[in-house]
């Protein structure tokens, strides 16, 4: 079989069609994955952080991301009514003090990305977030699931 591995960078996001793989690495970053599984059309979008503060990329923020990477999701024929979500990532990869910033950007990301999935109405089929690890994930867009790779511990499916 033929297919594409596109990698994702770092505020970024790829919508593309089965067989393609898309691919992204995560610690404190969420990797959203949207899928129509009878389109077989998917989105992958890795974001940074929760709000959009500046206009330097809007690819950055949950707040912005999603709703852009949906919009190319159905101009690549998606159907709205069919498209669900698996969240992974926000892990806590720093070592800091209980009332830094830096400790709460993987659950800020987590919970902004609930926020808007649910004002989207898109439903969240699986997750695999938080810990204090990164994650390598494949969202394999032939049949629509997430393969989680992590240091030490055995691969995961969602």
């Amino acid at each position: 079989m033929n297919f594409n591995l596109i990698n994702v960078g770092i505020a970024d996001y790829a919508v593309s069609k089965s067989p393609d793989i898309l691919r992204t690495i995560l610690g404190s970053c969420v990797g959203i994955c949207l899928y129509d599984p009878v389109a077989r059309v998917g989105g992958l979008s890795h974001i940074m952080l929760p709000k959009i503060k500046y206009t330097s990329s809007q690819k950055k923020y949950a707040d912005s991301a999603i709703p852009m990477m949906l919009r190319d999701l159905l101009n690549a024929k998606a159907d709205k009514k069919n498209i669900v979500a698996k969240i992974i990532g926000g892990a806590k990869m720093f070592k800091v003090g209980d009332n830094s910033i830096m400790g709460e950007i993987g659950k800020n990301n987590i919970g902004k990305v609930r926020e808007v999935l649910k004002e989207l109405n898109i439903k969240i089929i699986s997750e695999d977030v938080g810990g204090d690890f990164g994650r390598t994930i494949d969202f394999h867009l032939d049949k629509g699931i997430v393969k989680i790779r992590t240091i030490g511990r055995a691969e995961i499916i969602i």
